[in-house]
């Protein structure tokens, strides 16, 4: 007897040797049949789906839990359009804080501003306090003097703003965040992935010094699973920071891991370690991603962060080590570091299935193509950067390289597995929004960038299903409606590919079944 039998849909399999079914057969939380496999079973419960659109549950390949539900929890200025609105919102989050605690605010961005803060504005709203704005990007901030006072003078700084390590400096002075507010945080992330029809996802990186919360993240996530705030799946990335020297055996040709071995693929179906971030550069909102010629309008062209042989030594010791390596490289300097650090290290030890990660890519010249699809590197995009951001940094790339922004096509006509996330809480994290951006590439003010890259809703889709579960090492489980793997799915008002690109973002989610089961978050 089934457990469940799910009728009367649209399921579009996402598996080419059955691509579409119209019943669909659950026990034990796996799927065991379609059509006429399942549809004479008797069934301990039949939900008429009513003519609904059912695929795979989205995977979002690169998320921050615990930014996100932190973040969710932090006063914004998100808001605010001029310099003095954010410091009325700074004062007014002041007054709630005790005297010498710290304010801590979210949703900072200079590009709303026109320029950055200084550390002396912030002092005059600060009452004393420890402010710090929290740069949207995740790869700055801005303090106040009492802040600066606690980190090193020779911390560089432009007054006040900090990026990249010095930030993480500054972060380092109000953490570590406790387990129990950790797996708070991850459960209010978890619940806004389920609204969005995203059944699995992989966490961009903890226990490190730019994104990290405490030296024992991991164990937020066992406990937010052991006291049901975990949902869906997570896979969890390792900040690269983490890896220090082992007197392993020299057979091993282990030079640094993490203490007892653990590296990727430790786990289960519902909470696993992940790939190894290692990352090579900054963000393009901070105008930190490291470009190999300057930003359009600036005399810089971002930074690494750090020298290039030292991030080549920790991309070629994690692969040593057995793992997947996640390299965050948004500009086109940081890929060719990452390129260069990849394929050295798969020269000293040929790892042909180890489907290492450029997270992000951000720009990519024409020349770089060959090298991803020679290297078997994958790419994990965020479509929804350009939907939110991609005037403006169209507009800092200039005509030349604009087109070359956030690639879809260029890298499939290549023969690059493309993998669609979100980078949550950064920007937008809904999976239908990005697939429709990857197919028009039109910005949220109507701008298209890079036409040339957009490519069919069925690749979109493929981005976010099959190529998530493939760059995760879960194509044995998920990512297709395939007799075998988890049910895990997604209810959608109306089928992506029978609408009009432009409504394919404002589909409704009508459900969402992780291991058989809908889940009550998935209606927001």
């Amino acid at each position: 007897m089934l457990c469940t039998r799910l009728t009367n849909a649209r399921f579009v399999t996402m598996d080419p040797a059955r691509p579409v079914a119209h019943d669909l057969g659950i026990w034990r939380g796996r799927i065991v049949g379609l059509d006429e496999a399942v549809t004479s079973l008797p069934a301990r419960r039949v939900v008429d789906l009513q003519g609904a659109t059912v695929l795979p549950g989205f995977i979002d390949s690169h998320v921050h839990m615990a930014w996100t539900g932190f973040k969710a929890g932090t006063p914004s200025i998100a808001s605010c359009d001029s310099v003095e609105q954010v410091l009325d919102a700074v004062a007014g989050a002041v007054a709630r804080v005790p005297e010498g605690g710290w304010a801590h605010l979210a949703g900072y961005d200079q590009r709303a501003l026109g320029r950055h803060l200084t550390a002396a504005e912030l002092d005059k709203a600060g009452d004393g306090r420890k402010v710090f704005l929290m740069h949207d990007s995740g790869h700055g901030c801005v303090v106040n003097t009492a802040v600066l006072d606690l980190l090193p003078a020779e911390l560089p700084h432009e007054d006040g703003f900090l990026a990249e390590a010095a930030m993480g400096a500054a972060r380092a002075l109000c953490l570590p965040r406790s387990q129990e507010d950790l797996a708070d945080a991850i459960g209010r992330a978890a619940r806004g992935c389920l609204a969005e029809g995203v059944t699995a996802c992989a966490e961009a990186g903890i226990g490190g010094a730019l994104f990290g919360h405490s030296p024992v993240e991991l164990g937020a996530y066992q406990l937010a699973r052991d006291t049901g705030r975990l949902p869906l799946r997570v896979q969890l990335m390792v900040a690269a920071d983490r890896l220090h020297p082992v007197a392993a055996h020299p057979a091993d040709g282990i030079p640094r891991a993490l203490d007892l071995g653990l590296r990727t693929g430790f786990g289960d179906a519902w909470l696993s370690v992940g790939a190894l971030k290692v990352y090579t550069d900054g963000g393009m909102m901070a105008r930190t991603a490291a470009l190999g010629r300057p930003y359009e309008g600036l005399d810089h062209a971002g930074q690494l962060q750090d020298d290039p042989e030292v991030l080549a030594e920790a991309i070629v010791d994690g692969h040593l080590a057995g793992w997947q390596l996640a390299v965050h490289a948004i500009g086109d300097r940081a890929v060719d570091v990452a390129l260069d650090a990849l394929e050295r290290a798969q020269r000293v030890r040929p790892r042909p299935d180890a489907r290492h990660r450029v997270e992000h890519a951000g720009l990519v010249r024409p020349d770089q193509l060959a090298r991803f699809a020679r290297l078997g590197v994958l790419a994990v995009v965020q479509p929804n950067f350009l939907r939110s951001f991609g005037d403006d940094y169209a507009a800092i790339m200039g005509l030349e390289r604009a087109p070359w922004l956030y690639r879809g096509k260029g890298f499939l006509d290549h023969g690059v597995t493309l993998v669609g996330s979100s980078d949550r809480p950064v920007t937008d994290g809904s999976p239908l929004r990005a697939v429709q951006f990857m197919v028009e590439r039109a910005s949220g003010s109507g701008n298209t960038i890079g036409p040339d890259e957009g490519i069919t809703v069925e690749e979109a889709l493929h981005a976010y299903t099959v190529a998530g579960a493939h760059a995760c090492h879960w194509e044995d489980t998920l990512g297709s409606l395939t007799p075998g793997k988890h049910a895990d799915l997604v209810v959608l008002g109306d089928d992506p590919r029978d609408v009009e690109t432009s409504a394919i973002g404002d589909i409704e989610v009508v459900a969402t079944f992780v291991d058989g089961r809908e889940t009550e978050e998935a209606t927001p």
